[in-house]
């Protein structure tokens, strides 16, 4: 594992809890602020570089090792996109509740008219 991050896998850990809690504040303030959801993607890759920054200035991994930083941009666009699409979903029955209804954890719909 040590070769595919660069850093020992518990250090690995810690980061991927950090940045992807990070990540999934900033779906939340995204959403929450009716931004386009591709902005999480950009964002997303910064919170990623910001991971291998750290891994090495405070852990000497390599800065620019492609499997680490391919991981934890993973981990960022997981929690960055799951986090967005619960609280648009939110926003949008809350805010819009005669168009839309909960349609499970993810998605609205329109609701159903009345019989």
């Amino acid at each position: 594992m040590t070769e595919v991050v660069g850093v020992r896998p518990d250090v690995f850990v810690v980061f991927g809890i950090v940045f992807g809690g990070a990540s999934y504040l900033m779906g939340q303030a995204l959403a929450g602020t009716w931004r386009p959801w591709p902005l999480v993607a950009g964002y997303a890759v910064l919170l990623a570089l910001g991971n291998r920054f750290l891994a090495w200035a405070m852990f000497d991994g390599p800065a620019l090792l492609i499997g680490g930083f391919a991981l934890a941009l993973a981990i960022c666009l997981v929690c960055g996109l799951a986090a967005y699409r619960l609280t648009w979903a939110e926003m949008m029955v809350r805010q819009y509740p005669w168009l839309y209804e909960r349609a499970g954890l993810w998605s609205v719909r329109p609701p159903a008219p009345p019989t």
